[in-house]
């Protein structure tokens, strides 16, 4: 797998889907020798259910943990540092992973409690979490989704969870974007599988969960970073520690060149669960049959409009869905409205795009 490859594999069979993932980034070649020390950094923010959209799902971590017992690697472990106030061990209950734990027999390893030196963090002094700093090669598991002070939340981010509770806190009094930033110069990632399931709108402990059913491969947690702007109707530049990371070297930002490899196609229809909160987004649209990603993605833009004022009684509902596909309409999103008066073609259009678009046609 390149750098700037991107795997994207849409369903809900969410084990084997990390699984084919894995194969085709060809996972167990990049590792190489199988006495190395491989682990699993999920993102455990809270105690949790996945469900919510703040938790990595415990079935990506099982499709991962058999994929590489399979290819006879054995010095495996989940290891993970819940953010300040939260309690690590009621995250692995919450999420599942103690069943996963002991059914694979691989260790769940809570950085809390573990021990830490402090690095040079290309010109910054950073601690962090002395497990994660002898790990060999680091799977980075987060979670596409918001977060109240960052915007969103992914690659970067999710590294908050390889350094002690005190660094947590200092990060937050630097303002994160910097230290995330240079945090990433020093910890490990080595190959990124992204949870776009069902994560938030825009905060880090769920609650707002907007159903994707995808899960990504990347190995350039930079350009997996921007990539999530696009999908959440965001510019990398509203995102500082993005941009941050790129000049430290982390990564390329540059989505632009970036190789899409589709596993598969989104074809079944979206099934969503509704809070409150996107169910009254979602009385903008007029869905029939709309793929989870394509849905997803309308949502995320159209979260981003109401943020700036834009939405407002009157406004025609946007058709989206596999049930518009040849026929004629105002206004839709998606290449299945393609025989509409005014469509954004995709499969499924990026939100940033969307938001555009509905600014300008709407």
């Amino acid at each position: 797998m390149k750098k700037n490859d991107i795997i994207m594999i849409h369903g809900t069979d969410y084990k084997n889907m990390a699984i084919r993932v894995l194969e085709e980034a060809d996972v167990a070649s990049d590792i190489g020798d199988t006495s190395k020390k491989i682990a699993l950094k999920p993102n455990l923010v809270v105690a949790k259910d996945p469900s919510s959209g703040a938790t990595t799902h415990a079935e990506l971590l099982a499709g991962v943990i058999e994929y590489l017992q399979d290819h006879h690697f054995t010095n495996i472990s989940i290891m993970e540092g819940s953010w300040v106030g939260d309690n690590t061990q009621s995250a692995f209950s919450a999420a599942g992973y103690r069943e996963v734990s002991k059914k694979y027999n691989v260790p769940l390893v809570d950085l809390q409690k573990d021990t830490y030196q402090e690095y040079d963090a290309k010109g910054m002094k950073i601690r962090l979490c002395d497990k994660a700093a002898a790990v060999d090669y680091m799977i980075n598991m987060p979670v596409l989704k918001g977060h109240c002070q960052t915007t969103v939340t992914c690659a970067l981010k999710n590294n908050k969870g390889v350094i002690p509770n005190t660094e947590k806190r200092r990060f937050h009094t630097l303002g994160l974007h910097k230290p995330i930033a240079h945090l990433n110069t020093i910890a490990r990632n080595d190959f990124i599988l992204v949870d776009n399931i069902c994560g938030d709108l825009d905060f880090e402990e769920g609650g707002n969960p907007v159903t994707m059913n995808r899960v990504l491969g990347f190995k350039d947690p930079v350009l997996c970073d921007a990539f999530v702007c696009d999908c959440m109707g965001y510019d990398v530049d509203d995102i500082p520690y993005i941009r941050l990371a790129e000049k430290l070297g982390v990564g390329s930002a540059d989505i632009e060149n970036a190789n899409v490899i589709m596993i598969n196609e989104d074809v079944s229809g979206g099934r969503f669960r509704m809070t409150h909160r996107v169910q009254k987004l979602a009385g903008y649209t007029d869905a029939k049959d709309a793929c989870s990603a394509c849905y997803g993605s309308l949502i995320f833009a159209l979260d981003r409009l109401n943020d700036a004022g834009f939405l407002h009684k009157g406004l025609p509902q946007i058709c989206i869905g596999q049930g518009y596909k040849g026929k004629s309409g105002e206004i839709g999103v998606g290449q299945c409205t393609c025989g509409f008066a005014k469509s954004l073609k995709g499969c499924p259009p990026k939100a940033i795009d969307i938001v555009e678009f509905l600014e300008n046609e709407w």
